[in-house]
């Protein structure tokens, strides 16, 4: 399984109404910290799959969520679950700080 792309759209559908918990993450293409993280995401994808849904949101295409969430800065990660949030944290990451940080919040 890999990322999938969100929208404002399919926000609701894909991670509020998920019935396994979501990390989400907000980016853009012209970011180069987001540009970092998305390979280890991809990684991440696989690993948890079936366990955790990775969702990627573009914010230039997408931002109510972001507004909504607060979003000042990216990539910014947040982690559903259960529909809400419970955990975000801002600014890449190498993939054991990542899996650590999911792995404690979805506990």
């Amino acid at each position: 399984m890999s990322t999938i792309a969100v929208t404002d759209d399919t926000f609701d559908a894909e991670v509020k109404n998920s019935d396994i918990p979501v990390v989400v993450d907000f980016w853009a293409e012209w970011c180069g910290p987001c540009k970092q993280i998305g390979p280890v995401l991809e990684e991440l994808a696989t690993e948890y799959a079936g366990k955790v849904k990775i969702a990627k949101v573009d914010v230039d295409s997408n931002s109510t969520m972001a507004a909504q969430l607060g979003v000042r800065g990216i990539p910014a990660l947040f982690i559903f679950k259960d529909g809400e949030v419970v955990s975000n944290r801002a600014g890449a990451a190498p993939k054991a700080a990542l899996q650590s940080w999911i792995e404690e919040s979805i506990a």
